[in-house]
């Protein structure tokens, strides 16, 4: 058995729509007291954290698309950024929080996904708990990929004012994605980097056009956890990679400390992509935070 075996396909339970067009998919228990609403994170979709998902199926998990990626329409009237993502996850909670008094609503949020719930929980979006797994801790222009962050911030600009039939292709050319893939990737595990690899060119150029994925590069970009630790009171678990060169630990030992009520968890050996690389780890430290007591 190679280390792909162990990820699950799960199979969801229902596929709506809200009324803005977001497309979401339900998977696990829909009579379950906990929903977890999962955000992903930049440039991919909803696919991304099936792996985690497919291990919490005795809750009841809603994973959408984010506007102008997947199968979500992208704005029209609003730009691509924090507020702009934070504004859309208030209204799709509020369209899907639980019925009755007794259920509970948990934010999951996935590197950008990590910054947008957050800046919407700072915003004011009630939920019970929040989990953002390679948090955004710092700002990426100033970490130990900041340089490399800015040549990525004038590719995105080059790709979106080149003209279509240049710049299209430049933004979703299949040897730039393999490229972060290999960044990205720190499995020395062959069969399971090959996965990721597939994984990435499946679902790392679904978005609805260049303006979108500039406007949301931009935003990955320009904003961090940090921003918001004053107005995140909610019980948080972080859960980061020891080898995750885009977060280093001590950022995320210093994000966890500024929070009111966090437990950092620390999963090794592994980088950027917990959800991918060790997702058993990572649900389980999810369902041990959501048992105890606020």
């Amino acid at each position: 058995m190679t280390s792909v075996d162990v990820h699950p396909d799960p199979v969801p339970v229902a596929e709506a729509s809200t009324a803005d067009g977001t497309r979401y998919w339900q998977w696990g228990d829909p009579d379950a007291a906990t929903t977890i609403v999962a955000v992903h994170g930049f440039r991919g979709d909803h696919h991304g954290l099936l792996p985690i998902v497919a291990r919490l199926g005795h809750h009841r998990v809603l994973t959408p698309d984010l506007p102008g990626f997947g199968a979500s329409p992208p704005f029209d009237d609003r730009r691509h950024d924090i507020a702009g993502y934070a504004g859309w996850l208030d209204r799709f909670c509020a369209e899907v929080r639980p019925p009755g008094a007794t259920g509970r609503l948990v934010l999951l949020g996935h590197s950008f996904g990590s910054v947008i719930s957050s800046a919407a929980v700072a915003d004011g979006l009630s939920v019970d708990r929040l989990v953002l797994i390679n948090p955004i801790a710092a700002p990426a222009l100033e970490g130990p990929r900041g340089f490399l962050s800015r040549l990525a911030v004038g590719y995105y600009r080059v790709g979106r004012a080149l003209p279509e039939p240049i710049g299209g292709p430049l933004l979703s050319s299949r040897l730039i994605v393999r490229g972060l893939s290999e960044v990205m990737a720190t499995t020395d595990d062959p069969d399971l980097r090959s996965w990721i690899h597939d994984q990435h060119h499946r679902y790392f150029s679904g978005y609805a056009d260049r303006r979108v994925v500039v406007e949301a590069f931009e935003a990955s970009v320009s904003h961090h956890i940090g921003e918001y630790t004053d107005r995140l009171l909610v019980p948080t678990l972080l859960i980061g990679g020891d080898r995750d060169d885009i977060v280093p630990i001590a950022a995320q030992q210093r994000l966890a400390r500024r929070l009111a009520d966090a437990r950092l968890v620390i999963l090794g050996p592994v980088g950027h992509l917990i959800h991918y690389e060790q997702p058993a780890a990572a649900a389980g430290w999810i369902d041990e935070f959501l048992l105890q007591k606020a």
